[in-house]
């Protein structure tokens, strides 16, 4: 454990600690050519849907009773390895300890939280999870390098800020919120991960969802220093909130419908839009795509272009394929159609058709010839009747009154023999 300093009044600018420089200074072409070329996802798909990536923070806003804890919660366990997915998306459980500042009302968070943990995972909760009860010893804002120093002192890897508000006294003043960014900045450089919890000012005509970064509450510098910022809408209260991905590290999720099941704070998708079930269904454009995803007749140029890009994405993982129409009659570009790739499930081994029988298979030879050949060789010939005439045989001869074989065919028991000898003379 690292000791800090928990009297406000000890602190100014000589007495904070520093990092060594070591610990930030890389030479260019490690820090640019040893880049990871995917974008590692701590709760995503790897360089495709992340809504938290490694290295960048996570906002997590909304107005207030619309399920914020409720999703951290989930995400907790996530962290914790006890879950390895929330709302469908993967997560990376968290290679040390989770610092939670639980400083936005401690008491309904401890027993929000409780809906998420059963008295078996006590000793994964002692172990991997600590807490910070109430105000933070200072202002993380006034003083950027407290966050380092209380993730430091837990050995947590991950730090869960639980709301923002709480941390940090005047947020709509430029100076608080670039005093932020420093303090969530200099977290991650030394590798702790950070999510932030943090709400939203009411805008748009009879109170409409906020659809834009500037719709969060404090000053810019606070979203423009995160890597994605998520957004709950609803009611307080409401089982069935809206998520949309308002800034994204990799591809847009959602928006996503997530229902809640607040008696044991889990939470789902609800009829979440599944852009390869659609094609799998029928051809698809983008503009249809995007409706289905935005639930409107009329997608906008930036909805549709989101749409075509997950059809892009499909077609570059080999599982679509486009398709250009003809240009209008009046000019223009032409349409492009997505539809589904449907691949052979047996594989050819040469260019003719494996039903032609007459080059696949040697005269009178069924396929499963080599197969059967040994099993009815050992029937005797003369319990087969020949092939009927609708099917290219003559007549079938009178049974044998004994053994009920053909009176032509060898017989089946010796008492019957002079039947059959009969019938062949």
């Amino acid at each position: 454990m690292v000791d800090i300093i928990t009297d406000a009044e000890q602190w100014d600018e000589e007495q904070q600690p520093r990092l060594p420089l070591a610990q930030t200074m890389l030479d260019g072409g490690a820090f640019i050519l040893d880049t990871p070329a995917e974008i590692p996802a701590i709760w995503g798909t790897h360089n495709d849907q992340v809504i938290w990536s490694e290295g960048e923070s996570l906002i997590l806003a909304g107005p207030t009773g619309v399920g914020k804890t409720t999703l951290t919660g989930q995400v907790l366990r996530g962290l914790l390895g006890l879950a390895d997915q929330v709302l469908n998306y993967p997560i990376k459980p968290a290679a040390g300890r989770v610092l939670y500042l639980a400083m936005d009302r401690p008491r309904q968070i401890a027993r929000a939280l409780a809906r998420h943990f059963t008295e078996a995972e006590r000793d994964t909760l002692a172990d991997r999870l600590v807490i910070w009860k109430g105000p933070p010893p200072a202002d993380l804002a006034k003083f950027p390098d407290l966050l380092l120093q209380l993730a430091r002192a837990a050995g947590a890897s991950h730090v869960i800020v639980d709301s923002l508000k709480d941390a940090a006294i005047g947020l709509t003043d430029d100076e608080v919120g670039a005093g932020w960014n420093r303090a969530r900045q200099t977290a991650i450089s030394a590798d702790v991960q950070v999510l932030e919890l943090h709400h939203v000012v009411k805008r748009g005509p009879n109170g409409a969802a906020p659809n834009t970064l500037a719709d969060l509450y404090g000053s810019t510098w606070i979203t423009s220093g995160a890597g994605s910022v998520v957004l709950l809408w609803g009611q307080a209260g409401d089982s069935i909130v809206q998520l949309s991905h308002l800034k994204q590290p990799a591809e847009t999720v959602g928006p996503l419908r997530v229902i809640h099941d607040h008696m044991r704070g889990v939470s789902t998708v609800w009829h979440a839009t599944d852009p390869l079930a659609m094609l799998q269904a029928g051809p698809v454009t983008a503009k249809q795509l995007a409706a289905a995803i935005f639930e409107k007749a009329d997608p906008d140029r930036n909805e549709i272009e989101k749409a075509r890009r997950r059809l892009e994405k499909l077609t570059r993982d080999g599982l679509a394929e486009s398709v250009e129409g003809d240009p209008p009659v009046g000019g223009g570009k032409a349409e492009v159609t997505y539809r589904a790739i449907t691949r052979a499930i047996t594989h050819r081994e040469s260019p003719q058709a494996i039903t032609d029988a007459p080059s696949n298979h040697a005269q009178s030879v069924s396929a499963g010839h080599t197969i059967t050949e040994p099993i009815t060789a050992i029937t005797p010939g003369g319990n087969h009747a020949p092939h009927p005439p609708s099917m290219g045989g003559g007549a079938v001869p009178e049974p044998c009154t004994e053994c009920g074989d053909p009176l032509d065919g060898p017989p089946l028991m010796s008492r019957c023999a002079a039947l059959h000898e009969e019938k062949t003379r």
